[in-house]
């Protein structure tokens, strides 16, 4: 059975002492979160081996060990592209988010012909990224988080479907467009064949196969798959299906999801459609159609209320916020899966911040109480100061420094989820 290894009671400690609390708040908050490394200590060793450690889908629940498993959780999407150059940076953003009580990572097991390229041509792979990618799983798990790994990009700054569909032309392939990734039979081999590489990778660290290591919380088909060309959503409905099959003739273990960002299509109702923002229309995804597909295990949904409604108050982002997760919670619980917030983020000043995150989280929470699809929410994105302006330069990276008030609210929160 593989070990994970949450840090010790001292770690919480010292991390909220540092936070700026008034010496009541501080002291109770401390007394409390001195129990999350015993829960999560008992979460991830509960059970005797075999398949019992992997997270799985339980009708609108996850579970661990037979036991329900709710969580707190972060992006950091670089963490094998910094591994390459600096694993001591990956090790204290995974020693941080450990302390803070974050059990679940979302990152990118892929690098398609860019810097510090996994993939420099289809099958063909760069062996230090690889175990760049090995060393952030193993890390990972060293520290008792698990990872949710995607597969593949919808955008080009990292190669994505761009870069696939560029390899068959140049192959011969007759494509015209990016969306071509998702019909052209060429483009899905070179698809299959990365999966299939990556699912049998043998760690080099841990000796343990991906596909049999449940530090892996799951797999995820692309980051947020578009398909404009089809606004049917059909493509896009037929992909998933296609691929999510795949992974699970080869891999037994873990669940998969489709990274999808939430919006809705021509299945759902004109409520549910009035609820996507404008910067969400017209992309060929049809969120509660794609959650029915047997083989995807639960849902997501991601959220920038700052992107989708630029200008409006605060009071209109806090309303969206709340619509959206409660929309697709409802979609969870209709369908008998888990629903994650697998991305959820504000650029404003922290006080702001705050309240977008402090909504995203009583919103999870008032499901996950009374055993609802709720389980989880991911910050995006989580970092250190010395990259937050490399790297992690979007605007959204939060560090868990001792100034940081969002540091006190994401900690909170993951003492809530410990204790459902």
């Amino acid at each position: 059975m593989l070990s994970f290894s949450p840090p010790s009671p001292s770690v919480y400690v010292r991390f909220l002492i540092m936070q700026p609390f008034k010496f009541v708040e501080r002291f109770l908050v401390c007394y409390l979160v001195c129990g999350l490394n015993c829960i999560a200590s008992a979460a991830y060793y509960y059970g005797s081996g075999s398949g019992s450690d992997f997270v799985r889908a339980r009708g609108s629940c996850f579970e661990a060990g037979g036991r329900p498993f709710y969580f707190n959780g972060f992006n950091a999407y670089y963490l094998a592209s910094l591994a390459v150059d600096s694993r001591p940076t990956v090790s204290l953003i995974m020693s941080e988010a450990a302390a803070a009580g974050l059990t679940v990572c979302r990152t990118w097991a892929f690098n398609d012909g860019a810097y510090h390229a996994l993939q420099l041509a289809p099958g063909v792979y760069d062996e230090s990224s690889f175990r760049a990618l090995d060393f952030v799983i193993h890390e990972a798990q060293n520290k008792g988080i698990r990872v949710i790994l995607s597969l593949v990009d919808n955008y080009a700054s990292m190669g994505g479907k761009a870069q696939y569909v560029s390899w068959a032309k140049d192959a011969g392939a007759s494509v015209t467009s990016e969306d071509d990734f998702f019909r052209d039979q060429i483009v899905k081999s070179y698809y299959k064949n990365y999966v299939k590489d990556v699912l049998l990778r043998v760690n080099t660290l841990s000796g343990v196969a991906y596909k049999d290591d449940p530090t892996i919380f799951a797999w995820e088909l692309m980051n947020e798959p578009r398909c404009p060309s089809d606004l049917s959503g059909n493509t896009l409905n037929g992909w998933i299906e296609e691929m999510s099959a795949y992974i699970k003739s080869i891999d037994g273990n873990h669940m998969v999801e489709a990274g999808l960002e939430g919006s809705y299509g021509p299945s759902s109702s004109e409520e549910r459609q009035h609820l996507n923002p404008t910067g969400l229309l017209g992309l060929g995804v049809d969120s509660e159609r794609h959650a029915r597909i047997p083989s995807i295990d639960f849902i997501t949904a991601h959220l920038y209320p700052d992107q989708w409604l630029p200008g409006s108050s605060l009071e209109e982002q806090l309303a969206c916020v709340t619509a959206w997760i409660e929309a697709h919670i409802e979609d969870g619980n209709t369908v008998g899966k888990p629903m994650l917030v697998a991305e959820f983020g504000s650029k404003s000043q922290e006080s702001w911040r705050n309240s977008i995150f402090n909504a995203v989280y009583e919103s999870i929470n008032l499901s996950a109480e009374v055993g609802g699809a709720g389980a989880g929410a991911l910050l995006w994105q989580l970092c250190t100061p010395d990259i937050q302006g490399n790297l992690a330069s979007d605007g959204y990276g939060v560090s868990l420094s001792p100034s940081s008030s969002t540091s006190e609210i994401i900690a909170i929160q993951s003492h809530k989820m410990s204790l459902l």
